[in-house]
């Protein structure tokens, strides 16, 4: 009987010796063993093996990992007040620097993240914020990759999410936008004009070349007034029309002229 009951004991501790002793990692996961305290290295995916009370394992997470960073109260170097929001992407590449290096990596990168994003929104106008994103996101990724590389951290991606403009600003801008979409209006039909006068400009050469065209423009004229359904109709008359009348009076007038001229006699004294 008690080599039984010794038996059970030894199968007892055995079990629990071996659920203490054994860990299972996933692909993702690494985990970071120490021992009395001292950093050993990371191990895993699969089965590992502790000893009990002695060896402590931390699990880390080997998968990219997306951290929003709330809205940033910014001021553009114009003076601009704006808010700022972005999202980070980042992953662990050494779990042994990621666990003895700062106390929590993940409240250390999103801390990190915010600063940077004041610091570089605050450095830019307004105008190269809302139109150069691309570049304020690399310079922002840049800055954070630099400091938490000694973290075992590498910064993948930033994406400055959303940028909130004052009312004011929201429509002193929709007014700039307004005139310039009138001015680009105005500047086209100015060149519609100058464009469409050196073309009756090259027409009116072309018909003083060849004054019957502008009997056939008349022509034509006419037959795109009787086209349309009008009550009233208005018949345009070119001016040569009446030009070899006006030339007869002015032939008139001139020969009245010499014929009183002629029939005055001089007066002797």
């Amino acid at each position: 009987m008690p080599s039984v009951y010794g038996l059970a004991l030894v199968i007892v501790l055995a079990v629990l010796f071996l659920a203490n002793a054994i860990r299972i990692l996933n692909e993702y996961e690494r985990g970071v063993v120490f021992r009395l305290g001292r950093v050993l290295r990371a191990k895993g995916p699969g089965l590992i093996l502790l000893i009990p009370y002695i060896d402590r394992m931390v699990k880390v997470s080997l998968r990219l990992i997306a951290t929003d960073v709330p809205a940033q109260d910014v001021i553009t170097r114009d003076n601009v007040s704006v808010k700022v929001s972005a999202v980070i992407y980042f992953r662990v590449i050494d779990p042994v620097k990621a666990m003895i290096s700062v106390e929590n990596y993940l409240y250390a990168t999103s801390q990190l993240a915010q600063t940077t994003l004041r610091s570089v929104c605050g450095q830019a106008e307004l105008d190269d914020l809302l139109a150069e994103r691309d570049k304020i996101n690399a310079h922002i990724q840049e800055i954070l990759d630099r400091h938490t590389e000694p973290w075992g951290i590498k910064v993948m991606v930033v994406e400055v999410k959303q940028i909130d403009l004052p009312m004011e600003m929201q429509r002193a801008m929709a007014k700039q936008a307004e005139a310039e979409r009138e001015r680009r209006a105005k500047v086209i039909g100015a060149e519609g004009e100058y464009q469409a006068a050196a073309k009756l400009v090259d027409a009116a050469l072309i018909i003083q070349q060849a004054p019957t065209a502008l009997q056939l423009r008349y022509l034509q004229t006419l037959r795109e007034i009787a086209a349309e359904n009008n009550s009233t109709t208005l018949f345009p008359i070119p001016v040569d029309l009446f030009r070899p009348f006006i030339t007869l009076a002015e032939m008139m007038e001139k020969g009245k002229g010499q014929e009183q001229v002629e029939g005055k006699e001089p007066i002797d004294g």
